[in-house]
C-alpha cells in the first residue's frame, strides 16, 4: 500500500479521511478482498502513521458498510451477496425516481439549464461522463470506477441536496464493491460495462425527465443483468 505521511500541516481529521479514501480504493482495486482481515496495527504500520486516525478511518468505513468490525480480531472487508446488490439497486431507483418526479413537478425550480451556473455544472458533469464512457468501452475498470463515482456525485450535487448526494454516493461505492471482484476475474470487459452517462446529462439538460428515466432504467437493468450473469458464470465453474 502507498504511504501516507502524518507529519506537517496535515490534521488528524484530514489524515483520517485520507486513510479511509485510500482503503476504499484498495477494496475497489481488488487488493483488499471480501473477507480479508486486518488489524489497526497492521494498517498503521503499512501507512506509517499512528493508530488513532487509522482506527477512526476503519470505524468510518464500517459505518459505510464496507468493513465489518470484530472486537477480538480487528476488521475485515464486508462480503456482499447478490441479494444485497439487488437491494441497493432498488434503494437507488426509489431515490432517483423521486428526484425526477420533483423535477417534473417543479419542486426543483433552481435547476434551470439556462442558468449559467447550472449549465456550467452540467458541462463539467458531461466531461466526467465522457471519460467514464471511454473507460467503459475500453474495458478499463479502474479508470471507469473513478470517473463513474465522480460523475454521479457531481450530477447529484446539481440537484442541490447534499444529503441525497451523500446517500447515493455511498450506495454507488457499495454497488461497485459488490461486483468489482467478479468483474476483475473476467478476461475482457469491453462491451460489458454500462456507458450511458452522457445520454443522461443531455436529457437533464433538456429537462426531458422521460428520457432521463429511460436512461436510468437501462442503467439499473444493465447492472442487474450483469450481476445475474456473473453469478451464473461463477456457479457453473464451481
Amino acid at each position: 500500500m502507498p504511504g501516507i505521511s502524518g507529519t506537517g500541516a496535515v490534521t488528524r481529521s484530514t489524515l483520517r479521511q485520507q486513510i479511509a479514501d485510500a482503503l476504499r480504493d484498495e477494496v475497489l482495486a481488488g487488493r483488499l478482498q471480501p473477507g480479508q482481515e486486518f488489524t489497526v496495527k497492521e494498517i498503521a504500520e503499512q501507512y506509517g502513521v499512528s493508530a488513532t486516525p487509522v482506527r477512526e478511518a476503519l470505524v468510518d468505513l464500517s459505518a459505510q458498510g464496507l468493513l465489518d468490525a470484530d472486537q477480538h480480531r480487528g476488521f475485515r472487508v464486508h462480503e456482499y451477496s447478490v441479494a444485497d446488490f439487488r437491494g441497493m439497486i432498488e434503494a437507488r431507483t426509489l431515490v432517483t425516481d423521486g428526484m425526477l418526479h420533483a423535477l417534473t413537478d417543479g419542486h426543483l425550480a433552481h435547476l434551470r439549464p439556462d442558468d449559467p451556473r447550472v449549465a456550467a455544472a452540467l458541462t463539467g458533469v458531461r466531461r466526467r461522463g465522457e471519460e467514464a464512457q471511454r473507460a467503459a468501452l475500453a474495458g478499463d475498470l479502474t479508470v471507469l470506477i473513478g470517473y463513474d463515482l465522480r460523475f454521479w456525485r457531481e450530477l447529484g450535487s446539481v440537484f442541490g441536496n447534499p444529503y441525497l448526494t451523500d446517500f447515493l454516493h455511498r450506495l454507488r461505492v457499495q454497488t461497485w464493491v459488490c461486483v468489482v471482484q467478479q468483474l476483475r476475474r473476467l478476461p475482457d470487459l469491453r462491451g460489458r460495462l454500462w456507458a450511458g452517462h452522457t445520454g443522461l446529462v443531455d436529457a437533464l439538460s433538456r429537462l426531458d425527465t422521460d428520457s432521463a428515466r429511460a436512461v436510468l432504467e437501462s442503467y439499473d437493468a444493465h447492472a442487474l443483468a450483469l450481476v445475474d450473469r456473473m453469478s451464473a458464470e461463477r456457479t457453473s465453474t464451481e
